[in-house]
């Protein structure tokens, strides 16, 4: 089983910056792909970013040039650095980790662009 908390979320202007956290229950990352996800009321949970336990990254189209995503594996901590914020980028972001069938979900963390 594993466990994974967020932080980091936030009311922050547009042009703004913010960094999430998503610590996980043990050194996990050599197994599992972690990845950012996103989700608004009425719309489709979207794949932010992803670091797959091989070390590569992808990004959205819409989040790319604007967002990093890094990992500390000697704290087994996720990041999500978002830089430039708009407000479409509004929304609960979620940590995940997943491996073949096996999916875990952090419970989420608010993100809010507004002046």
């Amino acid at each position: 089983q594993v466990q994974l908390v967020e932080s980091g979320g936030g009311l922050v202007q547009p042009g703004g910056s913010l960094r999430l956290s998503c610590a996980a229950s043990g050194n996990i990352f050599s197994i599992y792909d972690m990845a950012w996800y996103r989700h608004t009321p009425g719309k489709q949970r979207e794949l932010v970013a992803v670091f797959t336990s091989g070390g590569r990254t992808n990004y959205a189209d819409s989040v790319k040039g604007r967002f990093t995503i890094s990992r500390d594996n000697a704290k087994n901590t996720v990041y999500l650095q978002m830089n430039s914020l708009k407000p479409e980028d509004t929304a609960v972001y979620y940590c995940n980790a997943a491996k073949w069938t096996n999916s875990y979900w952090g419970q989420g963390t608010q993100v809010t662009v507004s002046s």
